[in-house]
């Protein structure tokens, strides 16, 4: 019945499966409590020996331990040795606790293992069969670097499936194999189990990716190849080293707390992103080392001020012992140290000072450019620096300039000097306020008293036996002109400096350009020696000056202008300047006559004019002036007098009725404009001219060049004599041909080559230039110049008409000359002979050739010969040389210059 109730109770029902929570709950902790770890025997202190993640079994990992002393554990779960371990048997565990206890079941046991030896037989069947469901597929595997073995290293076994069907051999390949590290790694061929043979840096390599092959005896692959890959641990074997093993930097005295000095830099060649890698920077000696001025970011390795005492006056320059830690700074972290210089630079924190706050000099009267005195200062700051240099000024004493202080470079002191001499009579005693400041500015706060040290110079000046002064050195007197000779005016006056008199002292005329006034030896007065002229040409705005020297008895000197200003006097008439006159008849009737005074304005404008009468003349009946303005009036002619020069006088009277005639002489010219009629005027005068070196050099030169042109012209014709081949085709084109034969000739001249010259009235032998030399009686010759195309024509006609018809690119110009009259030209420019030898083959060669075109047709370019067809007709050509009106081109005509007006007027008239 107890067996009985005791099923039949609810409580006993409920145990199995309390116990069945338990159990399942258990295994879930056991699976997240428990790492093995494979070690060798013995590990040596500060060894990593492993890694387990912490995440999942704890919320945080601030807080932990360890079970064991001699493990530690880092918050990213790494393990390490905090000393010597010896494993006396296989296996040794602890645990890791978090510091909180009142969670005690969170816990990770790790078991540390050494495996004595490795199975190489073949597992037994039962094990087989029980890894069937292994697949082929990459195996995770790593290996520690710097491993102590023991060697050949077990890392892990390559399984695969199809083994329980086949015999199958392992292999392997890659890097560690049959590359490069070569028999690092190897695999046993029947079991699959890979092992390592030698220790590997993972700073050289940092893994392995190998190829596994599993085959039968016969060769046959039943699985695809099988990647490894083999990851080395890191094993913090790299010490942490400085970039550079001394650092040296520079900061300014007296800088704020936190400015920056500088930053170091350390790298550890170790896996990065790990405890191994994680540096921590310190300073572990100042030197001087009192007071702590410095201080070191722990990661960035920047140096910082930590205080504002830097003095450079006091320490010049610190060193430090600075280190880097890699695991975070901690103790069984690798560490090196290195060495950091810092130079104190120099600030203008310190203020020059005078050595003496009062100095006494003494300078002679009338020197000047002289030094009288050295003043010196003391400045702590660097030497030789903006901060050192002084800068000395002048602050009271010196309004009239007469000191100046400058900076010695060497050494430092202020020159005191005198750059305008002192009068002892003036002043007796100076006395300078003089101050110092550096070039650099001051760098502390102050005010601008404080900023600057000053000091007082009293200089004395001593008396000098002077000569007499002249002051002012330029002085003036007034006197009329022409005032009568021996007359007595003012003179110039020096003074003795020291008795502030005139007595004893002696004047003497230096200068005097005209000798117009003579100087009183004692008392230096002036006495009229000339007529004094004001309107005299060297005088200038009515200022004549004379140079005095003014002695004492014992022989100094001292020189002045006297300046004597000439009053005007009405003593001049006016006078015109322009005494010649032209008036061009046909465009003008009048002409403007300027007169001018060289008296003072009150003497001078507004003036009147008059034509002045001359007995036995009727000049004012022809003449009549008119006033413009003050200085100016227009002369005109009353009659239609005739061309040629006259006479007219001129009478100019000032405001105060003096007055003066002038002959002007006035030219009625035909002309436009004045120009063309002063060609016309003969030169007067007697003047003397001479040529000098410079135009008789160009004379010269330009005779040897006339004879070198004629030279050049006679060797020309005589080569044209001899070869006549060299002349160029056209020689008429674009020049104009003179055609002036006067004598009658034959009706046409022709040559042996069927070349015709028409011509009327003509002879061969009359005939000369580039095409002929005139015109015949009764006549008309046409000369038509175009671009390949040259055309000679006589045609008789009424009257003597010559045209000239240059055509080219449309441009049209005619020449008409005077119909019924003889026209003259120049003379021929080559005789007959030269033109016909010149053109009886030319011109006959160029026919022949040109004469028909591909097609046998007559060609354009050539001359062409035109039959008789009687007399010319009274309306003359109707070629491009018309006769029409519209095609004149006479209009040139209308804006001839003067001298071809004659012309003009005549060819126009029909």
């Amino acid at each position: 019945m107890a067996a009985a109730r005791f099923r039949g109770s609810p409580r006993g029902a409920r145990c199995p499966q309390l116990l069945l929570t338990l159990a399942i709950l258990t295994l879930v902790c056991d699976a997240c409590k428990e790492f093995i770890l494979h070690v060798p025997s013995t590990i040596d202190a500060g060894k990593f020996i492993g890694r387990v993640d912490l995440k999942e079994c704890f919320e945080s990992a601030n807080q932990i331990h360890s079970s064991d002393p001699d493990f530690r554990i880092l918050e990213d779960g790494s393990i390490y040795t905090t000393s010597t371990i010896l494993l006396s048997t296989e296996k040794r565990h602890f645990t890791i606790l978090p510091s909180n206890i009142r969670n005690p079941e969170k816990k990770i046991v790790v078991i540390l293992e050494h495996q004595m030896k490795v199975l190489k037989k073949r597992p037994p069947r039962e094990k087989v069969l029980r890894r069937g469901k292994r697949r082929w597929a990459p195996i995770p595997c790593s290996m520690q670097e710097n491993s102590l073995g023991p060697f050949p290293l077990f890392l892990q076994q390559v399984q695969s499936d199809t083994a329980q069907n086949y015999t199958i051999y392992y292999s392997i390949r890659g890097p560690g194999v049959d590359r490069e590290p070569k028999n690092l790694f190897y695999v046993e061929r029947d079991t699959g189990n890979l092992f390592c043979t030698r220790p590997v840096d993972r700073e050289q390599y940092e893994s392995f990716e190998l190829v596994a092959f599993a085959t039968t005896p016969d060769g046959y692959n039943p699985e695809f190849p099988l990647p490894l890959l083999i990851r080395i641990e890191d094993e913090n074997d790299n010490f942490p080293i400085f970039t550079e093993t001394t650092y040296i930097f520079a900061v300014a005295e007296n800088c704020r707390v936190g400015s920056t000095v500088g930053q170091v830099h350390a790298t550890d060649k170790d896996e990065p992103d790990t405890m191994h890698t994680r540096l921590k920077y310190s300073i572990i000696e100042q030197m001087p080392a009192s007071p702590t001025l410095f201080s070191m970011h722990p990661r960035t390795g920047v140096i910082t001020l930590s205080s504002s005492r830097l003095d450079r006056e006091l320490i010049d320059k610190y060193h430090l012992k600075i280190k880097v830690q890699d695991m975070d700074g901690q103790p069984f972290g690798l560490k090196t140290t290195s060495t950091c210089v810092i130079n104190i630079e120099d600030v203008n924190d310190n203020l020059p000072v005078f050595t003496r706050t009062a100095y006494v000099a003494s300078v002679e009267e009338n020197t000047a450019n002289l030094e009288i005195l050295r003043v010196s200062v003391t400045d702590k700051d660097l030497v030789n620096t903006a901060n050192w240099r002084a800068n000395y000024t002048i602050l009271k004493g010196n309004e009239n300039g007469n000191f100046k202080i400058v900076t010695d470079a060497k050494t430092n002191e202020g020159i005191l000097c005198v750059v305008k001499p002192l009068n002892y009579e003036e002043q007796q005693q100076v006395v300078l306020q003089i101050g110092v400041v550096n070039e650099a500015p001051y760098s502390m706060d102050s005010t601008s008293k404080s900023a600057m040290s000053t000091a007082s110079v009293t200089v004395n000046v001593r008396n000098q036996d002077e000569g007499p002064e002249c002051t002012p050195p330029v002085q003036t007197v007034r006197i009329k002109e022409n005032l009568p000779e021996g007359s007595q005016t003012s003179g110039y006056k020096a003074y003795d400096p020291e008795t502030r008199s005139s007595s004893g002292i002696r004047y003497k005329k230096l200068n005097d350009p005209k000798g117009w006034v003579n100087i009183d030896e004692n008392s230096g007065s002036l006495t009229i020696f000339r007529s004094l002229d004001r309107e005299a040409e060297t005088i200038r705005n009515g200022v004549y000056n004379i140079t005095i020297l003014a002695s004492d008895r014992d022989g100094k000197t001292c020189t002045g202008t006297l300046g004597i200003i000439l009053e005007d006097v009405n003593d001049n008439g006016p006078s015109i300047p322009n005494q010649t006159i032209i008036i061009c008849k046909t465009t003008m009737s009048s002409a403007v006559i300027t007169a001018v005074d060289p008296d003072g304005p009150n003497h001078g404008p507004p003036f009147e004019f008059r034509v002045e009468n001359i007995p036995g003349s009727d000049v004012q009946k022809t003449w009549e002036i008119t006033r413009i303005n003050d200085t100016a009036a227009r002369l005109y002619h009353k009659e239609d007098l005739p061309f040629g020069p006259y006479s007219v006088p001129i009478k100019v009277t000032d405001r105060l009725g003096q007055s003066k005639v002038s002959s002007v002489n006035v030219f009625l010219c035909d002309c436009v404009t004045e120009n063309d009629c002063t060609l016309r005027i003969p030169r007067t005068g007697n003047g003397d001219v001479r040529l000098g070196k410079w135009a008789i050099l160009a004379i010269l030169l330009g005779i040897a060049m006339l004879f070198c042109i004629l030279f050049t012209l006679v060797c020309g014709t005589s080569v044209l004599h001899k070869q006549s081949k060299i002349m160029l085709d056209d020689v008429t084109q674009q020049n104009l041909i003179v055609s002036n034969t006067e004598a009658p000739g034959d009706d046409k001249v022709c040559a042996t080559n069927g070349f015709t010259y028409h011509g009327v009235g003509c002879s061969p032998q009359e005939v000369c230039g580039t095409v002929g030399s005139g015109v015949k009686s009764g006549g008309q010759e046409t000369i038509e110049m175009m671009k390949g195309h040259q055309t000679l024509e006589s045609c008789r006609g009424a009257g003597h008409h010559h045209t000239l018809d240059s055509c080219k690119g449309g441009r049209h110009h005619t020449l008409d000359s005077c119909r019924g009259g003889r026209v003259e030209v120049d003379n021929c420019r080559y005789i007959y002979s030269e033109w016909h030898n010149f053109t009886e083959s030319r011109l006959g060669e160029k026919v022949q050739l040109c004469h028909q075109d591909a097609e046998h047709n007559p060609a354009q370019d050539y001359v062409l010969s035109y039959n008789y067809e009687g007399k010319g007709s009274v309306a003359g050509s109707v070629g491009c040389c018309s006769e029409r009106q519209e095609d004149d081109g006479l209009e040139f005509l209308d804006h001839l210059e003067p001298k071809f007006r004659t012309l003009a007027e005549t060819c126009i008239k029909r």
